[in-house]
């Protein structure tokens, strides 16, 4: 066990390692951002001293190099748009995102196990086949369209909800959250449903292919033959054999409602990371751009370990192929 996860961490360090190769390449040819930081009608000493004190002058190796330095100590740099550093600006809106994330799959947890496993024990039924019906609409369905049709229902028709915006927050563990106050959550609900819509389809989908493949196996028919009741039968022999891939589902997309929630924040003008990769991206603030982007990719190599510890402790023969 110890030299397995021992193992998986020195490989995640080699993914980190290259993968800050493929960013700051990939950053450094998008466009220059001399040409949106100077003013067109400056003077040639006032652009290089622009360029010199942005270290734009360095070459890539170099500049590779003093990345990988701020890199251990936390210092993407400062924004080029903001003056500010770049970090710092992530973890402003981070809260913000990662309280819309928890939420959307809280909500696909909530409704697509319960449907999923509804739809895998009784196929035939009338309402599984309206359940699975209904999942593939949660497929084919944009999310702009499905935010802006939430939007016309939910608050320009009915006015129940607001449509932008955050709400009150209040403070916890020195964080300011919405789900905190009543008007909060009111504003978290439509973002939170939007987002949540593909990965309730999805693991709706996964729950009943999981029970199944599970339900023909011999121990579930071996414990239905020793007389256990049905309830204790579907709760340990099969939910616990078919959490393993949805393990796998549930904490690769957290990562992807994290980072992908660009959509749904633009729609609803909520004030996370999202707004500001996009603005980031069209301004060139490189800083701001490689900050997200490894902190992406450190939250996705920290969730696949997790998943790998999680792996071992569902399925006892993960220990023993790593033991072989």
């Amino acid at each position: 066990m110890v030299t397995s996860i021992i193992r998986r961490l020195i490989q995640a360090v080699f993914v980190v390692v290259a993968m800050t190769m493929i960013v700051f390449i990939g950053v450094n040819v998008i466009g220059n951002p001399v040409d949106i930081l100077i003013n067109p009608d400056a003077n040639q000493a006032e652009r290089a001293r622009v360029i010199a004190h942005y270290g734009l002058d360095q070459p890539l190796w170099r500049q590779y190099v003093l990345f990988l330095q701020g890199l251990l100590h936390g210092d993407f740099g400062d924004s080029f748009v903001y003056g500010r550093p770049a970090m710092g600006l992530i973890l402003e809106r981070l809260p913000a995102t990662l309280e819309l994330a928890i939420s959307a799959l809280a909500i696909a947890l909530v409704f697509g196990l319960p449907l999923g496993l509804y739809a895998g024990l009784y196929p035939n039924r009338v309402s599984s086949k309206l359940i699975m019906s209904g999942s593939i609409l949660g497929f084919s369905l944009p999310t702009f369209w499905v935010g802006l049709m939430l939007i016309m229902v939910f608050s320009v028709e009915l006015g129940w909800l607001p449509t932008n915006g955050r709400g009150p927050t209040l403070e916890l563990f020195g964080v300011q959250w919405s789900f905190l106050t009543g008007e909060g959550i009111r504003h978290l609900l439509l973002p939170a449903f939007n987002l949540a819509l593909f990965k309730t389809s999805l693991i709706l989908r996964l729950t009943r292919a999981g029970v199944q493949e599970v339900l023909p196996q011999d121990y579930v028919k071996f414990a239905r033959a020793k007389g256990l009741r049905e309830r204790r039968v579907i709760a340990v022999h099969v939910l616990k054999n078919l959490m393993i891939p949805v393990v796998t589902i549930i904490g690769l997309e957290f990562g992807s409602l994290i980072a992908f929630s660009v959509v749904t924040e633009s729609i609803f003008a909520w004030p996370g990371m999202g707004k500001l990769i996009i603005d980031s991206i069209n301004l060139l603030d490189r800083p701001v751009i490689v900050a997200y982007l490894m902190m992406m990719v450190l939250l996705f190599v920290v969730l696949n370990f997790i998943i790998d510890v999680c792996y071992t402790i569902l399925d006892p023969r993960v220990r023993l192929d790593s033991k072989a």
